[in-house]
């Protein structure tokens, strides 16, 4: 019976650890991104409430109905006087929108809704490269810490073996004190990667919603499928220009500002108001119909400050427009210059370099316990490998992250 209890709390005990901790694919990253960030989630709610202002425009204005009746007849001397001796009257108007302004108002809401689409896009994009930067720095981090914590470990073992040593007055207090000064550095170097990583476990938990700790699952597939062939920089322009929708926002802008210009010449012409009246008894005749027809004549206001405010306002946004074409053409032609010099840095490294220094690394430390190594000797070498691996871990980061800035810039990803 307390083997079978110690069984259980050791199960749950997996179990809550599995929870705390999840393990995952950038697939699965992506995945699970658009179905629980809650930016996302938020950006469709404004794209439905943009595409109802369609809706709303395409309706025709109300009529409206009025009613006169008579409150007092002072002849009679009788209140409410409204039957069939007393008066009451009735009308009804329609506003007919001339010059195509119901049009002109479906034209501005449906470019306004695309528009809104774009920024949804736009934010997507940004988000998107935000969790994949986010998803290499917590793996590559993570790859250095273990590195730092078994060296920690290993070399704990060789501070408190030398304390044994100086004890018998086997070694110098130099020796133990220059040893135990190299682990207070590591010590120090390794709560400092322990600090990045909260900040990029937090940024990225954020974008997941999630409160359990990312644990990236890649394959050298993964990281290889980022050295392939890169476009030419005029096509890497033109991928940008079809796909960027910040660009394609931009010229979505021109042209709801020009469909907001035809709209507001058109409110300077009078709508047109038609309908129809009966009066009991309060005209020249009894039970008087008649049709009613009125305009506003547009002698004082012609809406000339929208209209002047309209035509400013998409010049500037073609000037804006073309700002935003220089500005991708510079950052697509930036997105190649940076993965070419970082591919040239990750590649100028000899590919049997880390594991034989690696293999140096794990002779270090017996030959400096058997005596065969200087103390200074000792020191060099165990703080140039771990400054070693904590670069080769950052260069791998920034190389894929320069290849994932370049699918930012272009608005597609060219490496699947």
């Amino acid at each position: 019976m307390i083997k079978l209890i110690i069984w259980a709390l050791l199960l749950f005990g997996l179990s809550a650890q599995g929870q705390d901790t999840l393990s995952i694919t950038l697939r699965q990253v992506d995945s699970l991104f658009l179905q629980r960030n809650l930016l996302a989630l938020a950006g469709r709610y404004q794209i439905e409430a943009a595409q109802a202002q369609i809706i709303q425009a395409r309706l025709l204005d109300n009529p409206t109905i009025n009613a006169e009746l008579n409150a007092y007849n002072p002849a009679l001397r009788r209140p409410l006087d409204v039957g069939s001796n007393g008066q009451k009257a009735f009308s009804i108007q329609q506003t007919i929108l001339l010059a195509g302004k119901r049009s002109k108002r479906v034209a501005v809401a449906t470019e306004q809704a695309r528009l809104t689409e774009l920024q949804f896009a736009d934010l997507l994009r940004s988000l998107r490269f935000d969790l994949r930067s986010r998803f290499y720095e917590i793996y590559f981090t993570q790859n250095t810490l273990s590195v730092y914590n078994s060296q920690r470990a290993r070399l704990t073992e060789t501070v408190q073996a030398f304390e044994r040593q100086y004890n018998r007055n086997n070694v110098a207090l130099r020796e133990l004190v220059r040893l135990k000064a190299l682990l207070l550095q590591l010590n120090n170097d390794q709560l400092e990667l322990q600090n990045q990583l909260a900040g990029q476990q937090r940024d990225l938990r954020t974008l997941l919603q999630t409160t359990a700790t990312i644990r990236p699952v890649t394959s050298n597939t993964d990281l290889l499928r980022y050295g392939a062939t890169l476009p030419e920089l005029s096509r890497a322009i033109d991928l940008a220009f079809e796909n960027r929708p910040d660009l394609r926002g931009a010229e979505v802008a021109v042209r709801q500002a020009d469909a907001n210009l035809s709209l507001q010449k058109a409110l300077a012409t009078p709508d047109l108001r038609v309908g129809g009246l009966y009066d009991q008894n309060a005209s020249y005749t009894p039970n008087y119909t008649a049709v009613t027809v009125s305009m506003d004549l547009p002698l004082l206001n012609k809406n000339q400050g929208n209209i002047r405010s309209a035509r400013a306002q998409a010049d500037y946004l073609r000037l804006a427009q073309r700002n935003v074409r220089t500005m991708v053409e510079n950052e697509v032609q930036a997105a190649l210059q940076q993965i070419q010099q970082t591919e040239a840095a990750y590649q100028s490294i000899d590919r049997s370099f880390p594991a034989q220094f690696d293999e140096l690394n794990q002779g270090v430390l017996r030959n400096f316990e058997r005596g065969n190594l200087s103390l200074i000797e000792f020191v060099d070498l165990f703080e140039t490998y771990l400054q070693n691996v904590q670069q080769l871990n950052r260069l791998s980061a920034d190389r894929i992250n320069a290849y994932e800035q370049l699918n930012f810039t272009v608005g597609t990803d060219l490496f699947k």
